[in-house]
């Protein structure tokens, strides 16, 4: 069994959400801000720059992306 273990963040005053996300993440690369936004629904209607005490769930994200390949040759 996995265990999935999701965190939260409890903005600042004048945070972004996209700041938020590559803070935690690393990046906002991959769908991460969209993934953040559909564990949080109605965040996006707060606006680009969040009020403080706002409990933001950060999602466990897979990270690990498959890449697909193709053989040029033989």
């Amino acid at each position: 069994m996995t265990v999935v273990s999701d965190l939260y963040y409890v903005s600042v005053d004048g945070d972004m959400l996209d700041q938020i996300v590559a803070g935690h993440y690393g990046d906002t690369l991959g769908g991460k801000v969209e993934a953040v936004i559909a564990a949080n629904p109605g965040i996006a209607a707060l606006g680009a720059v969040l009020d403080a005490g706002l409990r933001i769930r950060l999602p466990d994200l897979d990270t690990a992306t498959p890449v697909e390949t193709e053989q040029l040759w033989g």
